[in-house]
């Protein structure tokens, strides 16, 4: 059973900017802290924004800046405004609650290159 559907990746060049979406029919996203995270080839996943119910939001400091998450509690779908991608944010990118309770999703592939 799909829980998250991560889309609107792709190939960008280094300063571009992407914006991915999570959608979800297992859960009600306005009860819940949502969070985006990424796994590099070869790395480990990794947290990158989350963002409570209560709209207080939270970066790792790799993306500080350049990154925002959002919500859409109407659509149930949650946001990631990349911008200034480098080299350093390929990886797939996943969302989930924060704390990651649900199953992973597919990802979205954002992959940086010139």
């Amino acid at each position: 059973q799909v829980q998250l559907v991560e889309s609107g990746g792709g190939l960008v060049q280094p300063g571009g900017s992407l914006r991915l979406s999570c959608t979800t029919s297992r859960i009600t996203v306005s009860r819940y802290s949502m969070g985006w995270y990424r796994q590099a080839p070869g790395k480990q996943r990794e947290w990158v924004a989350a963002d409570t119910p209560g709209g207080i939001t939270n970066y790792a400091d790799f993306v500080k800046g350049r990154f925002t998450i959002s919500r859409d509690n109407a659509k149930n779908t949650v946001y990631l405004q990349m911008n200034s991608l480098n080299l350093e944010d390929t990886a797939v990118y996943y969302c989930n609650t924060q704390p990651a309770l649900l199953s992973w999703g597919q990802g979205a592939q954002v992959t940086v290159s010139s």
